[in-house]
């Protein structure tokens, strides 16, 4: 097995894995049949997805901020709610864009597998 040396340069960066992540995540919650695009949804509907989704790329589940992070990146508008509303204090709405992109990532990732 190779190991990684000082001067090896990483080619996917964190923000590329989180990105990864959130695409394959939001892609695998179409997939249980939930409906995404559109949708004011709570951060606590999308973390079991963020969660499986972990898992599966075989990659640390990401906290609130980077998740948050990552999404907003990705185009899907997310606020934050005051901390007594949730405990995950994060709204999340993907639009119609995103979600399409995210399904289609997911199944060509699962094609793969």
């Amino acid at each position: 097995m190779r190991q990684n040396s000082f001067f090896d340069v990483e080619t996917n960066s964190g923000e590329q894995d989180a990105a990864r992540l959130v695409l394959y995540a939001l892609g695998e919650f179409q997939a249980r049949g939930k409906v995404l695009a559109g949708r004011d949804l709570p951060f606590d509907r999308i973390r079991g997805a963020i969660r499986r989704a972990a898992a599966a790329l075989g990659m640390p589940e990401p906290g609130d901020e980077a998740t948050a992070a990552a999404l907003t990146a990705l185009g899907a508008n997310v606020r934050r709610v005051p901390t007594f509303v949730a405990k995950h204090p994060f709204r999340v709405v993907v639009p119609e864009p995103l979600a399409e992109r995210a399904r289609a990532f997911f199944l060509e990732t699962k094609k793969r597998d």
